[in-house]
């Protein structure tokens, strides 16, 4: 049995205590810790104490508690995706995107009519409360299970000039840049990542453990004029997914000469 002797209260000395075992690898990542009979034994305290402090574990991310089978250190392997985010356009003029046959889709896409945001309008280069067409889609691996949840954010007044597109403004992103492109459109990309905590219906949605963060990625489809044209947004569990960028030099504009 270890005592526990250290200034602070009980639960949270119980809590470091354990921390310590988790990191010195005692407690392997991915392991079952042991019963709460086992860790009040081990430390000399009560059930509450002990369940008190795996709850402030469970908040700092270290424990996953599963109901039905008990806490488990929280694994520190590599994410089991990797997402590739580039764009293709193939000879015949279509786009691709690698992962592109990674995912399935879990359910019908949702479009609806939405309005700007302070943050979307932002990005799309207009004001708040402009109106949008929105597609939502939830989208799944299925070979490991992870979910992402992929939006779609079109201004109508893209979509009123672009043939075809307010007519199916719930199309793959793919489809999209190739109804751009079909409307006169030159198009490029800005894209950013962020890391959050998820709201709850998007930790529910996502199916992520506690204290897990989300990769929240934006990508905005610009034309030539750098008119902002579609925003999409991405989200996955941080815990499932690394994101992967090829990177190229810009080529160096020709300097002009007098003559």
């Amino acid at each position: 049995m270890s005592e526990i002797q250290r200034p602070g209260a009980l639960y949270q000395q119980v809590a470091a205590a354990i921390r310590e075992a988790i990191l010195s690898d005692e407690f392997a990542p991915g392991s079952l810790l042991p019963s709460e009979s086992q860790l009040m034994n081990r430390y000399g305290v009560s059930r509450p104490t002990v369940r008190n402090a795996i709850a402030a574990l469970r908040a700092e991310g270290l424990i996953d508690v599963r109901h039905g089978k008990g806490s488990f250190v929280r694994s520190d392997g590599q994410p089991v995706l990797t997402l590739e985010r580039r764009i293709t356009r193939t000879p015949g003029g279509t786009f691709t995107m690698p992962n592109g046959d990674l995912w399935k889709e879990a359910e019908e896409p949702s479009t609806y009519r939405a309005r700007t945001t302070k943050a979307t309008g932002r990005l799309l280069q207009l004001d708040e409360e402009e109106a949008l067409f929105g597609c939502d889609r939830l989208l799944t691996d299925p070979a490991t299970g992870t979910r992402a949840m992929h939006r779609t954010l079109i201004p109508f007044e893209v979509a009123e000039i672009v043939p075809g597109l307010a007519s199916d403004p719930g199309a793959p992103p793919a489809a999209i840049y190739q109804l751009l492109v079909q409307g006169g459109h030159t198009l490029s990309w800005a894209e950013t990542v962020r890391a959050r905590m998820p709201l709850p219906d998007e930790r529910s949605t996502l199916q992520l453990p506690d204290a897990t963060p989300i990769l929240h990625l934006t990508r905005v489809t610009h034309g030539a004029d750098d008119r902002a044209l579609i925003l999409e947004e991405l989200s996955i569990g941080a815990d499932r997914a690394e994101i992967a960028y090829r990177i190229t030099a810009d080529k160096q504009p020709a300097r002009r000469t007098r003559t």
